[in-house]
């Protein structure tokens, strides 16, 4: 009997893609209809991965079966099994990012929490961490806007990723991170505790799944106030938008041009909006299963400490690193990958 991965969710999603794909409308929408047709053969790819993975495990309990007869065969059985086995823990962390908007870019922000002059200090640290670590990744990472603090550090930052599964990575950093160390803002040097807010939005392509009336938003343009050279300080190329609605504020002046700016924050605009419908929905979804959802600055994820000892601990999966300045340089992934194999248990 041959070995066989059961992938229920994938195939049951590749038969609705195939079905809308035949109907007599479909391509009247050119931009869903490639959207879908992408998503179709991102799925075929993953469901065709398992089935070679599956025969590659008949290969490998034959050659097994081999062992006996031929003795020499066992160093090449043990090398396959740990091949094997490194193949499927990459596979199920393809399907812990099989939600429908993993494989899009992501809007990573940043804001400084409690903490005062240490908070927006953490802020940057976190900021800088995510660079790095999206460097690591292979992740294309732009600083889309940030505000700077009074005294040192940023109030907020937003950060544009683009890359395969950017927002399927990058969503397990969502989340309030606590920051405990001997302040160097403190004349007494004092350990103090900040906190700092992560926010994680996916990235949409046009207008398929959110629209946005135009006069639904007030936009307004002022004189960039950060680093970025005479042009972009000297003339008034920021741009802010107000959602009027919703209340949604967004800003960009990073880029050099108003239009770009202004490009770069209706994406931005988007992002939020469609975060908004989708926390919206899963509140509504918790509510009908008498579930909690706890969200904000109190829905603490990880805990950084830098005094009387180095470590980071992330509190959803008691992952623990000892070296915390590794992990503020950008080594997030075990944080991630224990997230992901995490998420993967919680929905079997």
């Amino acid at each position: 009997m041959g070995c066989v991965f059961d992938l229920p969710g994938h195939e049951r999603e590749i038969e609705d893609l195939e079905r809308q794909s035949g109907d007599a409308g479909f391509w009247e929408d050119a931009q869903a209809a490639q959207l879908a047709m992408r998503r179709l053969g991102d799925l075929r790819g993953r469901v065709g991965e398992w089935q070679n993975l599956g025969r590659a495990v008949d290969d490998l309990i034959t050659l097994v079966d081999l062992v006996d007869d031929d003795p020499d065969l066992a160093t090449e059985v043990a090398s396959e099994a740990a091949s094997l086995t490194g193949r499927v823990d990459d596979l199920e962390l393809q399907l812990a990012l099989s939600g429908p908007h993993d494989a899009s870019d992501a809007i990573l922000v940043v804001h400084s929490g409690e903490g005062g002059v240490d908070a927006q200090d953490f802020a940057e640290m976190l900021t800088r961490m995510y660079l790095r670590w999206a460097d690591r990744q292979g992740l294309k990472a732009d600083l889309l806007d940030t505000t700077e603090g009074e005294e040192a550090g940023i109030k907020n930052a937003t950060i544009e990723l683009r890359g395969p599964n950017a927002y399927g990575y990058a969503k397990a950093e969502s989340g309030s991170h606590r920051l405990v160390r001997l302040s160097p803002f403190d004349a007494a040097h004092r350990r103090h505790t900040a906190f700092a807010l992560v926010e994680v939005l996916p990235e949409i392509e046009g207008d398929t799944e959110i629209t946005i009336n135009s006069d639904d938003v007030r936009v307004d343009t002022f004189r960039s106030s950060g680093a970025g050279g005479q042009h972009v300080n000297k003339t008034d190329s920021a741009v802010r938008l107000t959602h009027l609605p919703t209340g949604i504020v967004v800003s960009c002046q990073n880029e050099r041009s108003q239009i770009q700016n202004r490009e770069t924050a209706f994406k931005i605009l988007r992002a939020r909006l469609l975060e908004r419908r989708l926390r919206e929905e899963a509140e509504e979804r918790s509510k009908l299963k008498g579930e909690h959802t706890a969200a904000g600055f109190g829905n603490r994820i990880r805990s950084y400490v830098l005094h009387p000892y180095t470590q980071v601990t992330d509190h959803r999966t008691d992952t623990s690193i000892g070296d915390a300045h590794a992990v503020l340089d950008g080594d997030i992934a075990p944080f991630i990958n224990a997230y992901l194999h995490q998420q993967i248990g919680s929905e079997e």
